[in-house]
């Protein structure tokens, strides 16, 4: 068990500990059952939506209602578009 402390920081500086704290426990249980543990635990600590992947999930969720019946390859170009025009 692990001791508590009192910790100061931005939320960006804790999450980078937390995840990094996460790696390195994730190596120690590694150690113990094999290379494949790390990747699944490693992989488990995503990233955050850059501005595209949050632009694209709205554009697409309006696009679709406008066109239910479009393909998704259809969408994504005029979504991707939407972007280019965007930025």
């Amino acid at each position: 068990m692990l001791p508590l402390v009192k910790v100061e920081g931005s939320i960006a500086e804790l999450k980078q500990l937390f995840l990094e704290s996460a790696k390195e426990e994730a190596k120690q249980v590694a150690k113990k059952a094999g290379k494949k543990a790390v990747r699944k635990v490693v992989k488990t600590a995503k990233r955050a939506p850059s501005a595209y992947n949050k632009f694209m999930k709205k554009e697409l969720k309006r696009l679709k209602k406008l066109h239910p019946r479009t393909k998704q390859s259809q969408l994504m170009k005029k979504a991707a578009k939407g972007w280019r025009k965007k930025k």
